[in-house]
């Protein structure tokens, strides 16, 4: 009941709330706030009354609205009332609401005029209602009565302002016609926060009770005193209609009734009213929708883009078509071959940027981690040494050599190939697991259909574990075959002549080319506390030194560290720390930085750490060997000899070993990546790709491999439900845009007369050659007595002359109270010649009041 206006949006406004709700959105149109403001008793409840359709609110003489009321309307087929102070009470009576409303409020202000800011939050659902925030607000006065404060003007004005500021409130600012237009509080406070007019509307309330021979046709016309979205008069119920229960419906029909009957306003009824009032601000919701709907539409297309893909599989889906399953199954196994494929051999699609994996980091165990390994079992000098002078003696026996004996440098060389075994088999181990790890993120892709993705699995890890072994046995065989000959007519083999011309420091390998930088990267220098705590740094690596700048551009170094004689070193991750930690330290016992013995370096990940040893080593800056001291300390007598030609025999072997160990290490470099792409990866891409669907096959019934998961049958019915509502949404949409038109927003107008503050009486011309003054219309009939009587207020606009309503020669009403004389008209308005004296009047800009 009421709110016809409004009825056409309620639909649409629905359909748009139900589309999104269907996919688990909310409909996020932020409808406006409407918001009533007005001098007390201008009819402010009674016009927000009109939008619900209900007589809820306080009415009564005086201040009867002293606290803010927020009234949310929801729409719902259900009609009640709630209020949030009174959570889970239900009120279906209204009139209950209105005592409830009247108790609230002389709960915290009295029961003696007393006004509070604290809001009254009440929530209507009615099937009548659209979703709108109405605001019910104390009027605006000047005097304070009973227990009011003495600011009690400045108070309510804080009150309006704190809720009219907000760009998204509309204000309607509602003025009883039987007072002066331009000293409404209600226009002059919605001018200062909307000074171009494009949210307010002036509601003109109690044309019934103007005096008559008065009426306020000019201002409804918008002719004077004019507002950008004009004015729409309104007929509330008078308090004896509200005593008798006049129903709403009554009243609307009563008010239609009043304007098409009354001579001033019969021409522009069809404005008028409270329909009217409704239509207006229902087309200025319609334009904030229209406003929002692009937004809301681009969301939704790219939403339905995003999904467009995925449901084109499911469109025609059937879970039980055996066809479907096979097709399915096949599609699948080819899908994890092409996956996997792409994991080892890498590919741009859907490229990884946080983490290494599949073939980068094989890649990185073969290249980084493999070369490390073997460094890492490296021979160490003493231990050489003393190995070689005992071959050598044990092999002369008693008798004192001449000659370096062939027998010790194959001894020693095959025992150092024995040692390349460990590291190589771990290297494969690595891999597999990397392997592995990549099967498992390619079935990822299967967990729609669980006993596929285990069984898929299954197979291809069986496999991958039989391959290890052969693998393996690949590797172990190429170092049994370096232990079987021992080729010292290699071309890199130095010879014995060459050997025992190299000295000692000659045998020591070179580095890399000076200045070539090997790698730069952030790394944390862990320092106690005391001493300035851990800090970041961007560190170079080069052939000869290591340096740290503060940061990545290099401009600030902070230290540059010489490799000479420096070894690296493990630590433990600290108990506090989440780093991996690695160390660097001088062999001569020497301050590597500042008074520091060994320098510790952090990184974020042990791949990280890896990694950085393997760039100290092609620097040649090795780990330090596993030793006790009490071993050299016990056998040192047996190590040092005074015989020199044992020594020369000693540093001969040594340099020949090295020789041929640096081939041996150089051929498995090469070999063990070739084997275990060869053995291992190439052939696991080669039994997906054609074999593993007959393992499938054999491994168990097809439809038991095809069953769908639980999850992923929900998921592919809310798939399919969320891409026909979005769907269904863009449609309504589209519907919204063709079924309604937006309202241009009104030309600017001449409202320079809404004062803000009053202006002081102007000095009076003489009547015989000064305009005669007059009052604005919607005041009580025409002004009598000399012009001294008045008082004139430049601020207000052109001077306002009168009509009669009847007999020519009736006598004018006396006014109640003295009328204010606005100035002369603005420039671009035309003067009419003043009209007969002696003429009873209702106010017009047309002719002179009687005052001539």
């Amino acid at each position: 009941m009421g709110n016809r206006g409004m009825e056409d949006l309620i639909p649409l406004i629905n359909k748009l709330q139900d589309a999104f709700s269907s996919i688990g959105q909310t409909c996020n149109l932020d409808l406006p706030q409407i918001a009533v403001v007005g001098g007390q008793s201008a009819g402010k409840s009674s016009v927000l009354e009109n939008f619900v359709g209900r007589d809820f609110l306080p009415r009564g003489s005086g201040i009867v609205t002293r606290r803010p009321l927020i009234l949310q309307l929801v729409n719902s087929k259900a009609e009640y009332a709630e209020f949030l102070h009174c959570k889970g009470r239900k009120f279906v009576d209204f009139d209950e609401v209105r005592q409830e409303i009247e108790a609230e409020t002389d709960r915290l202000t009295g029961s003696n005029k007393g006004i509070s800011p604290i809001p009254i939050n009440l929530r209507v659902y009615s099937p009548n209602v659209l979703n709108l925030t109405l605001i019910d607000l104390p009027g605006m006065t000047k005097v304070p009565v009973g227990d009011q404060p003495q600011d009690i003007e400045h108070q309510i004005r804080d009150m309006l302002l704190q809720f009219i500021t907000k760009e998204s409130c509309l204000i309607l600012a509602v003025t009883p016609a039987n007072t002066d237009l331009a000293n409404s509080d209600a226009l002059k406070i919605a001018k200062e926060v909307d000074p171009q007019g494009l949210r307010t509307i002036g509601v003109i309330t109690k044309l019934d009770l103007m005096d008559e021979g008065t009426d306020a046709r000019d201002i409804l016309e918008n002719k004077l005193l004019p507002l950008r979205r004009g004015y729409i008069g309104v007929v509330n119920r008078s308090q004896k209609d509200i005593d008798g229960k006049k129903d709403i419906r009554a009243a609307l029909a009563a008010e239609r009734k009043f304007f098409l009957s009354h001579p001033a306003y019969r021409h522009i009824a069809e404005r008028m009213g409270t329909p009217h009032l409704q239509k207006s601000l229902n087309q200025q919701l319609t334009n904030h929708i229209r406003d929002t709907l692009p937004g809301l539409r681009s969301k939704l297309q790219s939403q339905l883009l995003s999904l467009e893909k995925e449901v084109e599989e499911y469109k025609n889906f059937r879970p039980d078509d055996p066809a479907r399953k096979t097709k399915a199954l096949l599609q699948m196994v080819q899908q994890f071959g092409v996956d996997f494929e792409k994991c080892i051999e890498g590919s741009g699609d859907q490229v990884d940027t946080s983490n290494l994996s599949g073939g980068a980091k094989i890649n990185r165990i073969f290249h980084e981690r493999f070369p490390f390994e073997l460094v890492k079992m490296e021979f160490d000098e003493k231990e050489l040494r003393k190995e070689i002078s005992y071959a050598i003696k044990n092999i002369h026996g008693v008798r004192t050599g001449l000659f370096t004996p062939d027998l010790a440098f194959e001894a020693i060389v095959k025992k150092q190939i024995i040692k390349l075994k460990e590291p190589c088999l771990k290297c494969i181990d690595l891999v597999i697991q990397e392997l592995i790890n990549t099967v498992r993120q390619c079935t990822n892709k299967l967990t729609s259909y669980p006993r596929l993705r285990e069984e898929t699995e299954r197979i291809v890890t069986t496999y991958i574990r039989e391959r290890d072994s052969k693998t393996k046995d690949q590797v172990l065989l190429l170092i049994d075959i370096e232990l079987s000959y021992i080729n010292t007519n290699h071309e890199d083999f130095i010879g014995f002549a060459n050997a025992q011309q190299r000295t000692a420091a000659n045998a020591t390998k070179k580095r890399a080319m000076p200045n070539q930088v090997i790698r730069r990267g952030w790394l944390t220098i862990n320092i106690s506390i005391m001493k300035g705590g851990s800090k970041e740094y961007w560190f170079v690596l080069t052939a000869e030194s290591l340096s740290w700048y503060k940061d990545e551009e290099e401009k600030e170094k902070k230290y540059m560290l010489p490799l000479d004689n420096l070894k690296l070193r493990d630590l433990e991750k600290g108990f506090m720390s989440s780093k991996h930690v690695f160390a660097i330290f001088n062999t001569e016992q020497r301050n590597v930085y500042k008074d520091l013995r060994q320098i510790e370096l952090a990184c974020d990940t042990q791949e990280d750490v890896d990694s950085w040893k393997a760039s100290f080593l092609r620097a040649g800056v090795y780990p330090e060997k596993d030793q006790t001291e009490n071993e050299d300390a016990i056998n040192s007598s047996d190590t040092v000899s005074m015989d020199p030609q044992l020594e020369r025999q000693v540093e001969t072997i040594r340099n020949l070993v090295d020789s041929y160990i640096s081939i041996v290490n150089k051929s498995i470099r090469d070999l063990m990546p070739k084997t275990i792409m060869h053995l291992m990866i190439n052939s696991a891409k080669d039994f997906i790709h054609s074999e593993l669907l007959a393992y499938l096959y054999s491994a168990g019934d097809q439809g038991s491999l095809m069953e769908e998961s639980a999850e992923q049958a929900q998921r592919r019915d809310e798939m399919l439900r969320m891409y026909h509502a979005l769907k269904e949404a863009l449609v309504i949409i589209g519907d919204i845009s063709t079924t309604t038109i937006s309202t241009p927003v009104p030309p600017p107008v001449d409202d320079t007369w809404i004062a803000k503050e009053p202006s002081p009486p102007a000095s009076r011309p003489g009547t015989a050659s000064g305009a005669p003054p007059s009052r604005p219309p919607g005041v009580r009939g025409a002004t009598p007595g000399p012009p001294s009587a008045v008082n004139p207020s430049p601020a207000f606009g052109p001077p306002v002359p009168s009509r009669p309503p009847g007999d020519p020669n009736s006598v004018p009403l006396v006014p109640s109270r003295p009328a204010r004389v606005p100035p002369a008209l603005p420039p671009g308005v035309p003067r009419r010649p003043p009209a007969a004296p002696n003429r009873p009047t209702i106010i017009r800009p047309s002719e002179p009041s009687l005052l001539d």
